[in-house]
């Protein structure tokens, strides 16, 4: 379900849609009984990035720092968070990667 602007959610909220929307994918191989990822350790949680969307693992932590949640808001306003891709973030993956190694 995207996120209206008018529908303004406290920050915590918008989150917690993420994390559900990101573990909910159904079950389908690769996945648990409980719909996770199996290759998705505890703790984290997989985006998809740049133009041939490439899958990327990233700790749950990052979802608190602002640099992150920019791209999240990126994310929805080019892609909302309602479709079957999981967690796509709209930026090249060398810019990605830079700001994950910056925030590890």
């Amino acid at each position: 379900m995207a996120i209206r602007k008018a529908n303004k959610l406290p920050q915590t909220a918008v989150l917690k849609q993420i994390l559900k929307r990101c573990s909910s994918l159904g079950k389908k191989n690769g996945y648990d009984e409980d719909g996770l990822p199996v290759d998705v350790p505890k703790g984290h949680f997989a985006v998809y990035v740049g133009e041939n969307r490439t899958r990327y693992i990233v700790p749950i932590s990052f979802l608190t720092h602002p640099e992150f949640q920019s791209l999240l808001r990126r994310a929805e306003e080019e892609f909302g968070f309602d479709h079957e891709m999981g967690l796509t973030i709209p930026c090249e993956e060398v810019v990605f990667r830079s700001l994950t190694s910056m925030l590890r």
